[in-house]
């Protein structure tokens, strides 16, 4: 089944609050306002709780692999910052979870303004640009400290590069709003102990993961992503599973030169959920796809109604895609991830 593309601006909710009917569908930019989600004039009482509203940034590197989260999911403020250094393997890592949620600044439309956290030895701003185009910044800057570390980036985004934006009806009261945004080109710095390495541009790619909606309080999904050149062609891969089953919408396409290519099938994944490290294979709507890791970033919390498993396996994609059109595209050598996430939140 083919999705309906949105192509012009959509109110995520109606001025009752809920899902908007006319939002349901997936765009090349992030048009959708999701102002009525949480407090405000929009908010619907009986919601409080269920209202889950994020920024995740990954950035791969030749030396580092970067993360940051910025996060208020009604009851508490989520953060998170990353750095792994590729050839010691050592991490820096600070997660915070903030009770009652404070602290944190989140725009009501995919860069509309900062993103900001400020929790006990965390500080993250992300600051899009003043200027702007195809509703999206056309750069990005990624900041964030913890102690003994940090990263001071730029993202940019080329002309014409599109994203995948989708809304997910997941129950009668029940949905999500994603932009998955790859293959974006990034530069600057991260520092370790005191010592500044090079973000080089041209050889290091950053992900954004913008999510807003209203989710049940137990799911499960699987995320892939992976950005690079191959064959002279840039890639960007994006890949679900799970939590789109049944609802009509899938946040799976590939991006090529910037232009996406969305995929409406389902995809199978086929992965050792006993052993994350094993290749991971992905399959359906045009794509063959393999992941091999290198790493699994584990992470479990539970705080008894708060609790959650997260295996983020970073590797290298390999596979091809045929178009629409027939074109078959080959890629190999694309950095990435792939997630096993159960979440009861």
């Amino acid at each position: 089944m083919t999705a309906r593309e949105l192509v012009a601006p959509v109110s995520l909710t109606g001025p009752d609050g809920r899902l908007n009917p006319d939002a349901v569908g997936w765009a090349r930019h992030p048009l959708v306002d999701t102002g009525g989600i949480g407090a405000g004039p929009r908010a619907v009482p009986t919601a409080w709780g269920r209202n889950k509203r994020w920024e995740y940034w990954g950035v791969v590197t030749p030396t580092h692999l970067l993360a940051l989260t910025v996060s208020s999911i009604d009851y508490a403020a989520v953060h998170e910052v990353w750095i792994f250094d590729r050839e010691t393997r050592r991490s820096w890592h600070r997660g915070a979870t903030v009770l009652p949620a404070r602290g944190v600044t989140l725009p009501p439309r995919s860069d509309a303004g900062p993103a900001r956290a400020r929790a006990k030895d965390l500080e993250i701003d992300v600051e899009p640009s003043r200027e702007r185009r195809d509703e999206a910044a056309t750069s990005v800057r990624l900041r964030a400290r913890i102690p003994g570390a940090g990263f001071d980036l730029t993202v940019t985004r080329p002309d014409g590069h599109e994203c995948l934006a989708v809304v997910v009806p997941l129950r009668d009261t029940r949905f999500q709003y994603t932009v998955k945004d790859v293959a974006l080109p990034a530069s600057g710095t991260v520092t370790t102990d005191g010592t500044v390495h090079e973000v080089p541009a041209g050889a290091s790619w950053a992900v954004l993961d913008h999510g807003r909606g209203r989710w049940p309080y137990d799911v499960r999904w699987n995320w892939g992503a992976g950005s690079g050149v191959s064959g002279g062609r840039t890639i960007g891969v994006q890949v679900g599973g799970q939590w789109t089953d049944g609802t009509g919408q899938t946040e799976n396409g590939l991006v090529v030169d910037g232009v996406l290519h969305k995929i409406h099938d389902e995809l199978v994944w086929d992965y050792d959920p006993a052993d994350h490290l094993r290749p991971w294979h992905i399959h359906g709507g045009g794509l063959t796809a393999s992941f091999t890791p290198f790493h699994d970033k584990q992470s479990r919390t539970n705080l008894l109604v708060l609790a959650s498993r997260t295996d983020q396996c970073f590797g290298t994609w390999a596979g091809s895609f045929t178009t629409a059109q027939g074109e078959r595209i080959a890629f190999d050598g694309i950095e990435g991830w792939a997630e096993d996430v159960h979440n009861r939140w």
